[in-house]
């Protein structure tokens, strides 16, 4: 999902340096072209993204290949980046926190069966949204239908207890029932952890280290709020600009510092069966089960595969073929970026951990292009040459066009497809694209620079697109070689905005608190008679997200993602007698006499 969101956010619409020439063929067991190329491919991102730190490894089984740090770790003093080198690993903390929920069930302690409400009874006392249905199976495959995050004390200097969370989910309404579909969530995991903290009767951190992290060796690293004191810690950077790291509520989601070093045991303990040294960290039936798709029967998560805490599916370039499963998992947390990839039935597995919030792409690519040339170099599996599917001769039928015209709201935010001519037209993200048929009977984008000369957009242009109907839903799907991945349901604008119509305008939160202001703009607007929330953040001042809101009620609506029925709900509510809207934890109230 996170990869669909990357590659049509940052889909490349100019040209850039060219890259190293990637090596025709591997013989086996050479590392030694694999570590030349993947060093020039190194230099070359980094220098291409700004990226001023980056250190990675490569793991056989249970040998650490390679590990090797680049640039600075900290640049005003002149610290390199090592292979001991910490960094903020982000999201991968879900997997961590996963295998000692997992622990918990080999003992006897946690059903990850039964809903979560028998281990934190104040949750189903406090609020009679939650449905009793959730567990932590569905909490740890991203099926709980709670809403991703709850922004409010996300990040701030000094953050409440992540357990504090059962208390702030009084009141809040699932966005999705769960099991419909996949629907990622730190809020989640931070209330698995909260469920390990109690089952475990020791604070949650030092439970993760004593019975995770400590068994593996994994010495240097920690679950914390911020930035671990030890001299080893990256600085984290915007460009050339280091950044101060905002300490973080949902520990457990995304709270781990560690290194590559650190990251290679944990990897080498899934080739193990789970084992490391001496230590059984988690059973090997228990490590199958969360290497094991979660999601089969879940008809809108097309062939979209999650374990419990791992991916289990990749898209366009991150793909790993003929290699059995892939299972992986990013982060991105402040100024500091991760990714992971394993494949289990070979023992290969990469990390890669950089101190830039602009190595999103970086991290990705270097990982899969390191591990592809390391299966090859191990067994001979070449990746196949993947090359965009042309376009086809014959225009798009009377038919066709009529069914993609109308309005989409989308995970990437509301999306008009227009009929003009013998063509479709789509506007998305502030761009106008045509969609055009593809030989392989897909429909694919392309976007012409001053209307003129086409352009190549990345990965954009290897994803195809398609209508499918799913329990009444008119969806649109999006695949990229073998994987298919719901984008947006067709949408009808309503008959009237009802109250809804007099908030139209600019907002401006009033509760920050500590929180560090990071929102430029907040609009609500009317286009195409849809309600529209629009979001310009500090850092971004370029790029506005756009969700689609639809009411419910006089006081309540919903926040669109990719499905026309379900999302994170917004409510009017009074404070000191002023109306403000309301969403994660937020109180936003409308501007007067701000010009537009």
């Amino acid at each position: 999902m996170k990869l669909f969101l990357f590659a049509f956010s940052a889909a490349a619409l100019a040209g850039c340096s060219v890259p190293p020439t990637r090596p025709a063929n591997v013989a086996r067991d050479d590392l030694v072209s694999t570590q030349a190329y993947v060093t020039r491919l190194v230099q070359h991102e980094m220098a291409l993204n700004k990226v001023p730190g980056l250190s990675l490894a490569l793991v056989d089984d249970q040998r650490i290949v390679w590990a090797q740090g680049f640039g600075f770790a900290d640049v005003e003093r002149g610290i390199p980046a090592s292979a001991e080198t910490l960094y903020r690993v982000g999201s991968i903390s879900k997997l961590f926190t996963a295998t000692g929920a997992m622990q918990l069930a080999e003992r006897g302690r946690l059903d990850i069966d039964t809903p979560i409400q028998r281990y934190l009874p104040t949750l189903l006392s406090k609020t009679q949204q939650l449905p009793a249905t959730i567990t932590p199976r569905q909490l740890m495959s991203h099926h709980s239908g709670l809403p991703r995050d709850l922004l409010k004390g996300f990040q701030t200097p000094t953050p409440q207890p992540f357990s504090s969370l059962v208390e702030d989910l009084a009141g809040q309404p699932l966005a999705y029932e769960p099991d419909v579909v996949f629907s990622y969530s730190n809020v989640g995991v931070s209330l698995l952890g909260t469920v390990v903290q109690t089952l475990s009767a020791q604070p949650f951190a030092e439970y993760m280290q004593q019975s995770v992290l400590a068994p593996l060796g994994m010495a240097h690293s920690a679950f914390e709020t911020g930035v671990s004191n030890s001299p080893l810690m990256a600085k984290g950077y915007r460009g050339r600009e280091a950044i101060p790291e905002i300490p973080l509520r949902d520990v457990p989601a995304g709270g781990l510092n560690s290194s590559v070093m650190d990251m290679s045991r944990f990897m080498s303990m899934v080739f193990a069966k789970g084992s490391y040294g001496a230590h059984q960290v988690v059973k090997p039936e228990t490590l199958h089960e969360m290497l094991r798709s979660q999601n089969n029967v879940v008809p809108l998560d097309f062939n979209f595969r999650v374990g419990l805490g791992w991916m289990l599916s990749t898209l366009g370039k991150s793909t790993i073929e003929n290699a059995g499963t892939v299972a992986h998992h990013g982060g991105g947390i402040g100024m500091f970026r991760s990714q992971m990839y394993l494949l289990p039935q070979h023992k290969l597995g990469v990390v890669v951990l950089a101190n830039s919030g602009s190595a999103t792409h970086v991290v990705d690519h270097i990982a899969t292009e390191t591990l592809a040339l390391a299966l090859e170099a191990k067994t001979g599996i070449q990746q196949p040459i993947r090359s965009k599917s042309a376009w086809a001769d014959t225009p798009l039928s009377e038919d066709v066009r009529n069914a993609y015209a109308g309005d989409y709201t989308t995970m990437v935010g509301p999306v008009h497809i227009n009929a003009d001519g013998n063509g479709l037209h789509v506007n998305a993200l502030g761009h106008d694209f045509k969609l055009r048929p593809r030989k392989d009977g897909l429909l694919g984008l392309d976007y012409k620079l001053l209307g003129i000369v086409s352009v190549q957009m990345g990965t954009l242009s290897d994803i195809g697109f398609s209508l499918r109907t799913v329990d009444g839903r008119k969806l649109l799907v999006a695949q990229a070689g073998k994987q298919a991945m719901l984008v947006g349901q067709r949408i009808e604008a309503p008959v009237s905005l009802g109250a809804w119509q007099q908030r139209l305008g600019d907002y401006e939160i009033s509760n920050l608190g500590d929180d560090p202001k990071l929102v430029k703009r907040i609009r609500l607007i009317k286009e195409r008679g849809f309600l529209v929330l629009e979001t310009t953040m500090l850092d971004e001042p370029d790029q506005t997200a756009r969700a689609v809101l639809r009411p419910r009620s006089d006081t309540q609506a919903l926040l669109l993602g990719p499905l026309a029925d379900s999302g994170e709900t917004v409510r009017s509510v009074i404070v000191d007698g002023v109306e403000h809207l309301e969403y994660s934890g937020y109180q936003a109230k409308k501007i007067v006499n701000r010009n537009p």
